[in-house]
């Protein structure tokens, strides 16, 4: 929380990454990105990290990993997340992951897959996870398929539940 900490006060993502570098006692076995309000980035892995291990960073992104099947795979999801700058982010970071995936992804068998993205509001607009399966990251993308077209009217319902579209929601047929 230190790193979110320094750029919220207004360092840079290098300033904040090399104060936590610095001054974090067990950093040696820590691997740490940053994306500050600029979009500058900064990534940091230390010798102590396991396995292949390597990170990339490109235009408002930056991918980190370690146990990798080879050190390519962060250099592919950079260049699949910049190759959709017109994509909505959680959107662009699915496919970053699929890109990694197809790189070679983890060393050892991926059973789990995350995607939180916050904006606007306090609370997570999309959350979604699978917790155990032989292929995460396709069930995550469905996942994000399925959410895609509903998120905006759920953020919406909560802002002002007058403004949100009543569209598939039992009982509210009838209503226009």
């Amino acid at each position: 929380m230190v790193l979110l900490e320094r750029m919220a006060e207004g360092n840079s993502a290098h300033e904040a990454m090399t104060a936590v570098t610095t001054e974090e006692p067990l950093i040696a076995w820590r691997q740490l990105t940053a994306i500050d309000r600029n979009g500058v980035t900064a990534a940091w892995s230390g010798i102590q990290t396991l396995g292949t291990y390597a990170t990339a960073e490109g235009p408002d992104c930056v991918a980190a990993g370690n146990l990798l099947a080879n050190s390519n795979v962060p250099t592919e999801m950079v260049g699949m997340f910049a190759g959709l700058a017109d994509a909505d982010l959680a959107g662009r970071l699915v496919a970053a992951l699929t890109a990694g995936l197809r790189a070679g992804g983890e060393a050892g068998p991926v059973h789990s897959a995350g995607l939180l993205v916050v904006s606007d509001v306090p609370w997570p607009v999309t959350d979604l996870r699978v917790d155990w399966s032989e292929d995460p990251i396709a069930e995550l993308s469905a996942l994000w398929r399925l959410w895609r077209p509903q998120a905006d009217a759920y953020r919406l319902r909560a802002l002002d539940p007058s403004l949100a579209p009543s569209y598939g929601v039992p009982g509210d047929e009838d209503q226009t």
